[in-house]
């Protein structure tokens, strides 16, 4: 039985402008508020899902990849295994609900819809930043997801120049213990910041404050982007430094500059966003030079991932983990019945995948040769 958050918000107005409502179906805004809070994490939630927040004339570069199909498979479909392990955790699907929200009801809501779809599904999960819970505690309802998501391994996470601000192991130890995680990440989000009104862009000798927490913290502390990529020389930067994990986060799907021009006031910021529409490392790029960079590196791919056949590319190129974001975010605000079918249908596709080139197992997929250049 579902453990529902007593009180959900709800959007009598309906779903997109122009769009038809299904009179069967939940908003698409279920879990938002109907009108603007000025609540940041909402505004953000609310932005991605009705505004054009997307990187324009940058993709993923999955589409430069594709399966060769194996017409004789030799393997039956039932047989396929998504099983795997990832930092001494054993995981039922290789797949990966990437940090989004939190910090407000309506998206404390949200994670708690999250959470418990990946519990039941067997993905990993990580929240949206909790240094607003560390900062003000009446906030940290919003990111305790640990009883709802069950086993799963759940992600904490906080912007890596907040070290560069004050925060320090005490703060981060009490994100991870607020989100009952069993790893942190800190994510790297320094184009964000400088769009954002309310940013940070103290980036200078943040490697060594990266370093020290990794070296200090009780548990792994992994780095990621946000919708920009890490290249591999970064990427071998920071593993030396002690980063457990990396989330390359590539460019191809929202981008934070996209997002926060719609915040910021300053005109002369709102317009100079539209110069980086198209920057950032193509998420396929950021897997394949990652890997090769550090061959050994636990390693999740994210960024602008569109279903499982992209989730089976970003594994085959060197991903452990397949990461998704914004596109759980729409169905885990419509309804908890349509973020199962999405993550359902994510599955299916890699397993379909997997399939057509007569991949068992996720080792099998990893050591393919049917994933070549178009």
């Amino acid at each position: 039985m579902s453990n529902r958050p007593q009180e959900e918000l709800r959007d009598e107005s309906g779903g997109h402008p122009g769009e038809e409502r299904d009179q069967t179906s939940p908003s698409r805004e279920a879990l938002l508020p109907a009108s603007v809070t000025g609540e940041r994490k909402t505004e953000h939630v609310r932005l991605c899902l009705n505004e054009e927040v997307g990187g324009s004339g940058i993709t993923s570069g999955f589409e430069q990849y594709r399966f060769r199909h194996n017409a004789l498979p030799e393997l039956n479909f039932s047989d396929i295994l998504l099983e795997t392990e990832f930092l001494g955790r054993r995981l039922r699907t290789p797949l990966l609900i990437s940090s989004m929200t939190g910090g407000s009801k309506a998206t404390g809501a949200i994670n708690a819809r999250l959470a418990e779809a990946a519990g039941r599904r067997g993905w990993a999960l990580g929240v949206g930043s909790v240094r607003a819970a560390v900062e003000k505690p009446d906030l940290a309802e919003t990111f305790r997801v640990r009883e709802r998501a069950g086993g799963i391994p759940v992600i904490a996470n906080i912007g890596a120049v907040q070290l560069s601000y004050g925060f320090g192991v005490e703060e981060c130890r009490r994100a991870v213990e607020i989100a009952g995680a069993d790893w942190l990440v800190l994510h790297l989000n320094g184009l964000q910041e400088i769009f954002q009104p309310e940013g940070n862009t103290g980036f200078k000798d943040l490697l060594h404050r990266i370093e020290s927490l990794c070296h200090t913290l009780e548990v792994p502390v992994g780095v990621k982007e946000v919708g920009w990529g890490i290249d591999g020389e970064t990427a071998l930067r920071l593993y030396n430094a002690g980063a457990a994990f990396i989330d390359v986060a590539g460019a191809g799907g929202t981008s934070w500059s996209q997002v926060e021009k719609f915040r910021n006031p300053d005109p002369v910021k709102r317009a100079a966003a539209e110069a980086f529409s198209d920057w950032g490392i193509p998420t396929a790029e950021c897997i394949a030079e990652v890997r090769a960079a550090a061959p050994q590196g636990a390693l999740v791919g994210s960024g602008g991932l569109r279903g499982g056949v992209d989730a089976a590319k970003a594994l085959a190129l060197g991903a452990d983990l397949a990461g998704f974001g914004r596109s759980m975010l729409g169905p885990a605000v419509q309804s908890e019945d349509a973020l199962d079918r999405a993550l359902a249908q994510v599955e299916f596709e890699l397993r379909t995948a997997m399939f057509g080139i007569g991949a068992g197992d996720l080792a099998a997929l990893r050591g393919t040769r049917r994933l070549v250049r178009r």
